[in-house]
């Protein structure tokens, strides 16, 4: 599977601190909510990068591995937990498993692809106005991303298009606590 990022960084060839160090300087450069895939082959990067992420407040991704290059998915975060105003009708997390309704996953096609919930559709949010004929606007809809922020945001544009029965689920991906499906 190939997997769309906003930017790349090519740290390959470099060891520890440089792709932490060139990875923060191309961090500065992006916008909350964008993807930075970063090629490395310093295998001490994997857990590097996990926690520098980590600890700046980035969202570390995963990583994968091709012919002994590793591609880490970093996503910038700039306040990313905290829901400023929640679409209402929202719905718990807990309550979706078992609805019969859509789960519209509108993270980014990585996050999505390093795990989600079985059956979910994924429609990312820079995707939503290309793709919003695939929806059915009599089923129900739940709308749910890593914290709530973006499926907030989503959950209006769908109302706004006259979806009648759309659910922001709360607080998202960050709680799930079930099986993840991957497709990395």
């Amino acid at each position: 599977m190939s997997i769309k990022a906003d930017f790349q960084l090519d740290a390959k060839g470099l060891s520890c601190p440089m792709p932490i160090v060139k990875t923060k300087k191309a961090m500065a450069d992006l916008v909350d909510g964008q993807i930075l895939e970063v090629l490395a082959t310093d295998k001490g990067s994997r857990a590097d990068i996990a926690a520098w992420a980590e600890t700046v407040g980035h969202r570390y991704i995963g990583t994968t591995e091709e012919d002994a290059v590793l591609k880490h998915y970093i996503r910038k975060c700039e306040n990313d937990t905290i829901v400023e105003k929640a679409f209402e009708p929202t719905i718990e997390l807990v309550e979706v498993v078992g609805k019969n309704g859509l789960i519209l996953d509108v993270r980014e096609e990585v996050e999505f692809a390093f795990g989600h919930i079985d059956g979910a559709l994924s429609i990312p949010l820079g995707d939503l106005e290309a793709r919003i004929s695939e929806l059915d606007k009599e089923q129900e809809i739940y709308v749910i991303c890593r914290t709530g922020k973006r499926s907030d945001f989503v959950a209006q544009r769908l109302v706004a298009n006259g979806f009648a029965k759309v659910y922001n689920v709360l607080p998202g991906m960050t709680a799930w606590t079930g099986e993840l499906i991957k497709t990395i």
